[in-house]
């Protein structure tokens, strides 16, 4: 168990590392190409590639780390995003959207290898009894990566403000480099590599719970970013007349507490085993969270006050959904699946995302933000359905 806790410790410390840089990234595109003249909504369209590759990076990354190894796919996925950084370091004249877009399909590619990684390596640590155990360690792993999320967000501002576009991404490229390094020595190398070498079109996964809690993770990202992707930052700004410092502190913030509440999903349940019917009542709740918002807003309330206390809310409830989630994909998969699985399940995630983030934007430039919160409001009802499918024992 010493040895196991040990390599846990050292995946976390790889995948925190990345997540780091991946939120300072973000934070650097975001302001420095505002500074450059873009308009928000262009600069979402930056990460457009970020997530439709992430959805190819899922559907075969699964496959692949079966066959290789869970250690090799996550320390690629870190190289691959130290490249992502160093893309990026030329002369302004050279960042072209295209050029900016390839180096961020660069990014999402690194960081879906990484994540991937990172979580299916856990179940292979841990024997089915330990399933308590397991739903502990997912729910660390997911929250904690998800905080320093958010304070990646307050890194790369800092950087950028302290050091300069360029000097901010040598500075991340060096650090993930010697976590690179650290944990590609001292990590076994077999870690998440099946007995049996997989075929390629076993990438879809025939257990049905796996595809049917695949297809409620596509909804319920879908409808976190087709609010809070685009809308939520252009409506804080040109409607609430927020900074762009108040709007990236806020959105910052928000994720550090949503990591928080992940992380401590398991002591909230208070010891409750999660299954699947906890993710129809967890989503059926979530619903009721951006239809309440989209009423209020309707009324002649303070806005400000409606988005604050909206935005605490629907970030407790997601938090412990999303947990929950991440918990029953390893108790679905068998141990010399678990990569394929979580491929799989992280591919119908990418694909929620980038549904959102596109949506997003085109809902909220045609019909505002009350018109995306009544969409995320119906994804989330969807995704509660769905799970009516998955086991319950």
């Amino acid at each position: 168990m010493k040895k196991n806790l040990r390599n846990y410790l050292l995946i976390s410390a790889g995948y925190w590392a990345f997540t780091l840089t991946d939120g300072a990234l973000r934070m650097l595109v975001v302001l420095f190409f505002h500074q450059l003249g873009y308009s928000p909504f262009e600069v979402a369209m930056l990460f457009i590639f970020y997530e439709f590759f992430g959805i190819v990076t899922n559907l075969v990354g699964g496959w692949i780390a079966a066959r290789v190894g869970l250690n090799v796919t996550l320390h690629f996925g870190m190289a691959l995003q130290i490249v992502a950084l160093l893309m990026l370091i030329v002369p302004t004249e050279w960042l072209s959207i295209v050029y900016v877009m390839v180096a961020q399909a660069l990014s999402g590619v690194a960081k879906d290898l990484n994540k991937m990684s990172a979580k299916a390596s856990i179940k292979t640590l841990l024997s089915h009894p330990e399933d308590k155990q397991l739903f502990k360690w997912v729910a660390i792993l997911t929250g904690s990566k998800n905080a320093l999320k958010g304070a990646g967000f307050f890194l790369g501002a800092l950087l950028l403000q302290l050091a300069g576009f360029q000097s901010a991404l040598l500075i991340l490229a060096a650090g993930l480099l010697l976590v690179l390094i650290i944990t590609f020595v001292l990590l076994p190398k077999a870690v998440g590599k099946a007995k049996n070498k997989p075929k390629f079109t076993q990438i879809f996964s025939n257990i049905a719970s796996v595809n049917w809690l695949s297809a409620a993770r596509f909804f319920l990202f879908g409808a976190r970013d087709i609010w809070f992707v685009v809308a939520l930052p252009v409506f804080l700004y040109e409607s609430l007349h927020w900074s762009f410092s108040e709007v990236g502190a806020f959105i910052a913030l928000w994720i550090i507490g949503y990591g928080f509440v992940q992380a401590s999903t398991p002591a909230l349940l208070r010891q409750h085993h999660p299954n699947g019917k906890s993710v129809q009542i967890l989503a059926y709740l979530l619903a009721g969270v951006p239809a309440a918002i989209a009423l209020a807003l309707m009324q002649p309330w303070n806005p400000t006050a409606v988005i604050i206390i909206g935005l605490f809310v629907f970030g407790v409830i997601f938090a412990i959904n999303s947990a929950v989630h991440s918990y029953l994909i390893l108790a679905y998969s068998e141990q010399d699946k678990v990569a394929l699985n979580v491929g799989f399940y992280y591919m119908a995630n990418a694909g929620g995302r980038l549904t959102g983030t596109v949506l997003s934007g085109v809902i909220y430039q045609i019909s505002g933000l009350v018109a995306c919160l009544w969409v995320s409001a119906s994804f989330v009802l969807i995704a509660g359905l769905l799970a009516i499918k998955l086991k319950n024992d």
